[in-house]
């Protein structure tokens, strides 16, 4: 059990470059922010306003009961009101439009960064806190950026204006209900520190609640079989426990600060309205009537909503900014180093060179590969075998740059592979993995993924058919526009292999990396595409990574590993008749076998 204390990350960002940041997705629509923007201090505009108009309301109306004179105050009202509407329709359509484009932009940023970040990342993050990332922290960073800024920004006016009014009609009893701002603004900055905290540890909550909940509906079969529901129970109740507990850490903070502050407020406005009634009591002081008072009282009233939004929206604007570190510090991930400047035309041959290859994962004490020395021609099967953990599918992993190497060198077609660009080194290879990745599409789409999207339904049923998958294919109600499902759920493992496999056929690339391709199909399949996989390989340079002996005895020659080392190499025959670690290997698999 991951101890939550693990899973909090550290962050470092100023507001001041996370708005800095966030705004540059505005240059683009900076008509429709203006827009937003004159929108919003027209809304706050309307605030002192009404309260300026109680006072010839009040003066005029009850105290010289001067209906004449006070006729268009009812219209003035009216009107007030219908521009205060109006204004705030527009200002709310716009700002949640550019909210809208802004999380769009940073999902679909978010979701390039992952097809651009090395495989390492993916060794040491957990796929829970990449989606929640995409999906949860993409979508609060709008609050940090536009809604709160818009409550913020628009109540701050309105708050302004109507402190401007209350200046203008009193300026002594404002002074003293100003009193209070001072703690209000501390209280304020210490609820803001603690919840920008709380924020972010419940976004590695919610993470790893992710985690759990992906790893259970993947795994639902082997948490059943092994009777682990009671295990998984509790996992998922400790995550949602701590998730649960850290929204009420911020609540209690929140509320906390509200209900200060609306104290502080409600202080102020006892003081005002004890000194209004000493000077009112004063015969002889005509300066502050009746009229005054009640403006002056309505506008601190309706000083106290927009000043309670302020304080209670600070749970929301700190949980945006942790979440827009969150994303940043995602989007600021390195990258695959892709410094190669080659992209040729033509398919390359596939000879392969390793000259003294060393790799090491991140944060691992000792290498996975030492000093290897390897050459591969063009059109050569070369078979790579040892148990498991040696380095053999690692080092088939360094030769599309899944892994970048420690130390060496690794050649194709006598160029280091790091002079050529990412995207024309893979163009020249077809990967086939014991883990089978298929998308919940057709099997059509499936077959001509990626650059092989154009190929017709003859080319794709051929590449099925030379796969040994056509034969269950044909038989499907609607053939190769059937969804697989999830990952292929709708298949059996063996159809999923075939179909794999077919990618790989059509893509027609001249390296090709096999591992552990045949592994799933029974003997009767494995021996059908055994056949049409020897007939693809044909001039192709292939790396066929196989625990099953039996299906690599051809091989133009055979690379034993050892705990990161190549200890032996040659044809079978020449293997066997050595007598050392793969005649010993063959012998223990052909008696199991047998």
């Amino acid at each position: 059990m991951t101890d939550n204390k693990t899973i909090i990350e550290t962050y470092s960002v100023s507001k001041k470059t996370l708005y800095q940041r966030l705004y540059r997705y505005l240059i683009g629509y900076w008509k429709i922010f203006i827009i937003a923007i004159i929108a919003m201090l027209v809304v706050a505009a309307t605030g002192p306003a009404f309260a300026a108009l109680i006072k010839p309301l009040i003066n005029d109306g009850f105290v010289e009961r001067n209906l004449q004179s006070m006729r268009w105050i009812p219209f003035a009202i009216v009107g007030l009101f219908f521009i205060r509407g109006l204004f705030n329709f527009i200002n709310e359509y716009a700002m949640s439009y550019l909210s809208g484009h802004l999380v769009q932009r940073v999902r679909e940023e978010m979701f390039a960064k992952i097809m651009r970040l090395p495989s390492v990342f993916f060794n040491e993050n957990s796929s829970g806190r990449i989606v929640s990332r995409i999906i949860n922290d993409a979508n609060l960073m709008t609050d940090a950026s536009f809604n709160a800024v818009t409550i913020l920004a628009k109540d701050g006016v309105t708050v302004l204006g109507l402190l401007g009014l209350l200046l203008y009609i009193e300026w002594k009893l404002t002074l003293v209900t100003l009193i209070a701002i001072p703690v209000m603004g501390l209280c304020i900055r210490f609820s803001s520190k603690r919840l920008r905290k709380l924020s972010r540890e419940n976004q590695q909550y919610l993470g790893k609640m992710t985690q759990v909940l992906n790893e259970n509906i993947d795994g639902v079969r082997m948490v059943k079989i092994y009777s682990g529901q009671q295990y998984e129970q509790q996992r998922f109740h400790n995550t949602t426990n701590s998730v649960r507990h850290n929204l009420v850490k911020q609540t209690a903070a929140n509320t906390a600060n509200t209900s200060i502050t609306q104290l502080l407020v409600s202080i102020a406005l006892a003081l005002f309205i004890y000194f209004a009634a000493s000077r009112a009591a004063n015969a002889n002081n005509n300066e502050f009537n009746a009229g005054d008072f009640m403006s002056f009282l309505t506008a601190m009233v309706m000083m106290f909503d927009p000043i309670k939004r302020i304080t209670t929206i600070m749970q929301s604007l700190q949980r945006g900014l942790a979440a827009a570190e969150s994303v940043f510090t995602f989007l600021d991930t390195p990258e695959e180093i892709d410094n190669g400047k080659l992209n040729p035309s033509q398919k390359l041959q596939g000879n392969i060179n390793f000259e003294k290859v060393s790799f090491r994962y991140p944060n691992s004490d000792k290498n996975s590969l030492n000093t290897i020395d390897l050459d591969i021609k063009s059109g050569q099967m070369i078979a790579l075998v040892g148990t498991s953990g040696c380095g053999k599918t690692t080092l088939a992993n360094l030769i599309p740059r899944f892994y970048d190497i420690t130390s060496g060198k690794i050649t194709l077609d006598g160029t280091n592979i790091q002079e050529y660009s990412l995207d024309a080194l893979r163009s020249n290879m077809a990967f086939v993995s014991q883990d089978i990745v298929l998308f919940n599409d057709t099997i059509a789409h499936n077959i001509a993924y990626g650059a092989c999207q154009n190929a017709n339904t003859y080319e794709i049923i051929n590449a099925l058919k030379a796969a040994n998958a056509w034969v269950f294919i044909e038989n499907l109600p609607e053939g190769i526009n059937t969804i697989v499902g999830e990952n292929g759920a709708k298949l059996s493992g063996g159809q999923r292999q075939r179909l794999s496999i077919a990618r790989a056929i059509l893509k027609n690339a001249p390296i090709l990396i096999l591992d552990e391709a045949t592994s799933a199909l029974d003997s009767e399949s494995e021996k059908q595409v055994q056949i049409a996989l020897e007939k693809l390989m044909k001039d192709k340079t292939t790396i066929v990574i196989a625990h099953r002996l039996s299906t690599i005895e051809h091989a133009d020659n055979i690379i034993v590993m050892h705990e990161g080392n190549i200890v032996e190499q040659g044809c079978h025959n020449e293997l066997i008749a050595q007598g050392g670690r793969y005649a010993m290997l063959y012998a223990t698999q052909f008696s199991v076998d047998k």
